[in-house]
């Protein structure tokens, strides 16, 4: 997942800590991941404003585990709650 500049950068980091990765945390064993890298950019390689805000990476034994985990009622739930703190938006990066 990658996270556009919220509107409000505070407000984001408080609610993806205390409630979106709790959220995330709870749902790991449906989902099927087996491991989540978070990173927080803060400036490109050149020292300017990063192009996203955050980015979310999930790991699979294999893509078919990716797919049958994203299918999940419990992923649809962790997407649900992306309107609550994405205000800049979010998607999902296929790298495939």
């Amino acid at each position: 997942m990658i996270y556009k500049t919220p509107k409000d950068t505070a407000a984001f980091e408080k609610y993806y800590s205390e409630s979106h990765l709790p959220l995330v945390s709870s749902k790991q064993q449906e989902i099927g991941f087996t491991k989540a890298e978070l990173t927080k950019f803060t400036s490109t390689l050149d020292g300017k404003k990063p192009t996203y805000y955050r980015q979310a990476e999930l790991y699979f034994d294999s893509m078919d585990a990716a797919k049958q985990g994203m299918a999940t009622p419990g992923f649809k739930a962790v997407g649900e709650d992306l309107g609550n703190f994405a205000t800049g938006g979010a998607g999902l990066v296929d790298e495939a």
